[in-house]
């Protein structure tokens, strides 16, 4: 247990993720990507690719700057508390229950121990009132536990609550949807804590927020592992200083925003971590949102529904695979005291560059957009990892949109849309790239191949919905080569990017290698030629 952690600043987590690479954190459960074989305008038959190479925050780095420890997850079977919950007859079965008070439908747990509750409660409420130095371990063992008046799961006071969902067993919270007390101070989560909180086990655990938040963490969260599913009125998942995902399976859904930390006060904090395990999102609003640096190292993310997918004011792709939807930006660097207006124009636009940062060094980050695709009211750095942006119809918003400067150098990038705002890889860029401008928009399925002088495809991509502009760059590019620029044909890809196959297609134009229209107005593009 390290209670005494430090706080993990935006710098210290850059570091942590050590662009040169981390210790691996434990096994996730990750899912593969399922490739799409395409032929001219239509999709079909399906493909399995191996997953992306992890570049996880090691467990030492987690135990310094979280309250995490792994041993918190280790016990004496011996020295357990059983408690049965029943409506008017909870009961307690040790030889030592002294911490553990009954009084109608309320248990408190008063100190420090491991307590085992099954049965159930459909009016009651289990509180943690234990010393700030405990560590309180409580093992649901297909425990249901419901309020009519407030948070069923409530903890006061402890140095660390930790949920443990014992391997093979349903579970489930759910609280009211009024609140008797409606302090500003008082529970508004369905599982509620004032003290760091570690979720754990194999179990599964359902958990309906009705009345406002789903879980909530006044201090840290570490989900450790575990089958989670949480509906929420308000937010699903939060933990005010840090948020963290280290393996496990969470599906959220909320009337807000998904998975978040939101500490704007306490400087280092209001940072969240994917380091492993499957997170799915559908949110009202944001999907998964942190007040300082959004990290996504290892795992499996996916935004199915959002209004804008990753939001912080520093977005980190390092490892893992991501896939995100929104109704407006896809992932958006904002927020903060000093957020610039967004609307970059590749080199600024005229638009006031703030201190916002994407950076993707490894990983797969794939985007489907109405708004911006991938958007930084400051800076943005592509080094490693594929980033596949489905961006905007309209031309209003772009696929990409950097206020200060999009630096490219090294993965591969791959942003379609609309024309009306194109941004390109900027002069500090030493990785090379195409911009296609076709001279109407393709419809959703279309094959767009770039081949080089010797007819031999480059890249295949093919397109999720209207699409007039491509702008790609990767390693297969050579600087102030000419390139021919194809639609139709056949391709398979995953993600939309993959292999292609020139038999059938349309030469569309020629583009050469680096030299981009200022602006992204893309010289007028060009018309189908054979």
């Amino acid at each position: 247990m390290n209670r005494f952690r430090n706080a993990l600043s935006v710098t210290a987590l850059a570091l942590a993720l050590g662009l040169a690479g981390c210790a691996t954190a434990p096994t996730s459960t990750g899912t593969s990507l399922t490739g799409t074989t395409s032929t001219g305008n239509s999709s079909s038959g399906t493909s399995t690719t191996s997953g992306t190479a992890q570049a996880a925050v090691s467990l030492d780095t987690l135990a310094a700057d979280t309250h995490y420890d792994s041993d918190d997850l280790t016990w004496d079977a011996a020295s357990e508390v059983a408690v049965t919950l029943a409506d008017g007859a909870s009961s307690v079965t040790s030889s030592s229950s002294d911490a553990v008070k009954v009084d109608g439908d309320t248990v408190t747990l008063s100190a420090a121990g491991t307590y085992r509750l099954s049965g159930s409660l459909s009016d009651g409420q289990v509180v943690v009132a234990a010393g700030e130095e405990d560590v309180v371990r409580i093992i649901l063992d297909s425990a249901e536990i419901s309020s009519s008046t407030g948070s069923p799961v409530v903890v006061r006071s402890a140095n660390e609550a930790i949920i443990y969902l014992e391997d093979g067993t349903s579970n489930a919270i759910s609280d009211a949807s009024t609140y008797a007390d409606t302090a500003e101070d008082a529970p508004n989560a369905a599982l509620y804590s004032q003290a760091d909180l570690t979720i754990a086990g194999t179990g599964s655990l359902n958990v309906d927020g009705n009345f406002n938040d789903g879980i909530s963490s006044k201090d840290g969260l570490v989900l450790a592992a575990g089958n989670v599913t949480v509906n929420a009125t308000d937010d699903g998942i939060v933990g005010k200083d840090y948020a963290v995902l280290l393996d496990g399976a969470y599906q959220v859904t909320a009337g807000d925003d998904g998975f978040k930390s939101d500490n704007g006060e306490d400087e280092g904090r209001g940072w969240v971590l994917i380091n492993g395990g499957t997170l799915n999102v559908s949110a009202a609003d944001d999907g998964i949102k942190a007040f300082n640096t959004l990290t996504i190292a290892a795992g499996v993310t996916t935004v199915w529904k959002s209004e804008e997918g990753l939001e912080a004011q520093h977005i980190v792709v390092t490892g893992g695979t991501a896939n995100i939807t929104a109704n407006d930006d896809g992932v958006n660097a904002s927020g903060g005291s000093t957020s610039a207006a967004g609307g970059g124009m590749g080199g600024g636009g005229g638009e006031a560059v703030g201190p916002h940062t994407v950076e993707v060094t490894g990983g797969s980050l794939t985007i489907n957009s109405q708004g911006d695709g991938l958007d930084s009211n400051g800076n943005a750095s592509i080094s490693g990892g594929t980033v596949v942006v489905n961006g905007p119809t309209n031309s209003g918003n772009g696929a990409l949109d950097v206020n200060g400067e999009l630096t490219v150098t090294g993965g591969t990038v791959a942003a379609a849309g609309s024309v009306g705002m194109v941004v390109t890889p900027g002069t500090s860029s030493t990785q090379s790239g195409v911009q296609v401008t076709l001279g109407s928009a393709v419809p959703a399925g279309t094959v767009v191949q770039i081949a080089d002088s010797a007819g031999t495809v480059v890249a295949a991509f093919v397109t999720t919905k209207a699409t007039a502009s491509l702008v790609f760059s990767s390693a297969a590019i050579t600087e102030g080569q000419k390139y021919t620029v194809y639609t139709g044909g056949t391709a398979t890809v995953s993600a939309g990017l993959g292999e292609g196959s020139l038999d059938g297609a349309d030469q569309v134009g020629t583009v050469t290698a680096g030299e981009y229209t200022a602006g992204g107005m893309g010289g007028g593009g060009f018309g189908p030629r054979r």
